[in-house]
């Protein structure tokens, strides 16, 4: 089996060298990859007490980084190697201030993950939620550095779990500690017979529960005396929906689409462009916004702290593969819906039994909800059990710290 897994990683990078021929994001990938062991060298020269956390992209480096930011501040002698597999990750996060050492992930060869463990030499490895590398599991296993996996969830219809699934599992075996998020991924590891485990809760918790709010002046001259919605992480599919509401109601939209290039912005803002629209990059021009619904965000990184200029927040990915984050809505208190595609993501799951989130299908059942939730007082206890729900689930970072930095 490891030799079919590793055809499957040739036969995969094969097809980002392909891609990269068109692609922007497989090119970054392929261009940050080059020289990437001679870089890596010379870095880790002379570093010591190196601790190696790997993060596939943007979400799950949000998740490891209530955690790194503890280690260095309870040990500020540690070197901290943060590695990404995805450009949209490194690309944003890429002079993070308390990572020592910022740099892609090889693929993941045998030959590669005996090279890089050689040069890093590191004395723990944290992976973030999902990215099982096995070749790098396995160096690490006969290397005998400890491997945690951190705000890991498991899935019954998983391979690990499948009955073809034994080689998986085998390796799955190999990872020192699982720090889960619920109790269901503890009985499906234990089910095969993996006891290396505890459930300590999602670290995103620790994240969003420090987030402030952000006062910006071109937001705020935008909102002023209107009831504004915030709409995070949208796709055309969530955009499509969302018109009629616009169309329809006396109310501001802010929107933040999920990917922002400058051919996607253009397509919100035709899209819009009968309604009053204009991107926060040439809002500063404006000295009046009461022609516009609109103010589209084309800027990385402002979301999460403008979601308590909104009333209400919804979340886009519902009805592609899957909704984004929402949490950081959940944490400022706001009332959340989103598309039907949610089932697989368990603070989704959490807050729509709470009645903090609520899934809609069309563009009616959206109206329907935006109206309920308009009564102050449905509101308010809304509110309340979001930021409820927020308090009573942070500390996972703390958990995690304790048990591997403080037998």
């Amino acid at each position: 089996m490891r030799f079919f897994y590793n055809l499957s990683i040739k036969l995969y990078t094969s097809a980002i060298y392909i891609a990269s021929l068109k692609n922007k994001k497989a090119k970054l990938w392929i261009k940050g990859r080059k020289n990437l062991f001679k870089d890596l060298e010379n870095k880790c020269k002379n570093k010591q007490h190196i601790i190696w956390f790997h993060c596939a992209s943007l979400g799950e480096f949000e998740q490891g980084r209530p955690l790194i930011e503890m280690i260095k501040k309870e040990k500020p002698e540690t070197t901290i190697l943060l590695t990404f597999f995805s450009p949209s990750g490194y690309e944003y996060r890429k002079n993070y201030a308390l990572a020592d050492i910022i740099t892609y992930l090889p693929a993941d060869t045998s030959r590669n993950a005996k090279k890089f463990l050689s040069i890093v030499q590191p004395k723990h490895i944290f992976f973030i939620k999902y990215e099982y590398w096995f070749n790098y599991i396995n160096e690490a296993f006969k290397q005998k550095i400890p491997f945690y996996m951190i705000s890991a969830i498991f899935r019954k219809n998983q391979r690990f779990f499948a009955p073809y699934g034994f080689w998986f599992r085998k390796e799955l075996s190999k990872i020192t500690h699982f720090f889960l998020q619920n109790e269901e991924s503890k009985k499906l590891l234990n089910s095969i017979h993996i006891t290396q485990c505890d459930v300590v809760g999602d670290t995103r918790f620790d994240t969003v529960s420090e987030l402030s709010p952000y006062k910006d002046s071109i937001i705020d001259s935008f909102c002023e005396h209107q009831e504004v919605f915030i709409a995070g992480s949208t796709w055309k599919e969530d955009e499509l929906m969302l018109k009629s509401h616009i169309k329809n109601r006396d109310v501001k939209w802010i929107i933040a689409p999920h990917e922002i290039y400058q051919e996607r912005i253009s397509q919100i803002k035709t899209f819009f462009d009968s309604l009053g629209c204009i991107s926060y990059t040439e809002a500063h021009k404006i000295t009046n916004f009461n022609p516009y619904k609109i103010l589209i965000i084309d800027k990385i990184g402002m979301l999460k702290n403008i979601y308590h200029y909104g009333k209400i927040a919804y979340i886009g990915g519902g009805f592609g593969k899957g909704i984004h984050n929402v949490l950081e809505a959940a944490t400022f208190g706001k009332p959340i819906i989103f598309g039907p595609n949610y089932k697989h993501f368990k603070e989704a799951n959490d807050l729509v039994e709470k009645r903090v989130a609520f899934s809609v299908r069309n563009d009616n059942e959206l109206i329907t909800t935006i109206k309920n939730l308009s009564q102050p007082t449905l509101l308010q206890k809304t509110s309340d059990a979001a930021r409820t729900y927020i308090d009573t689930h942070k500390g996972a970072s703390k958990k995690i710290f304790s048990f591997v930095f403080m037998k």
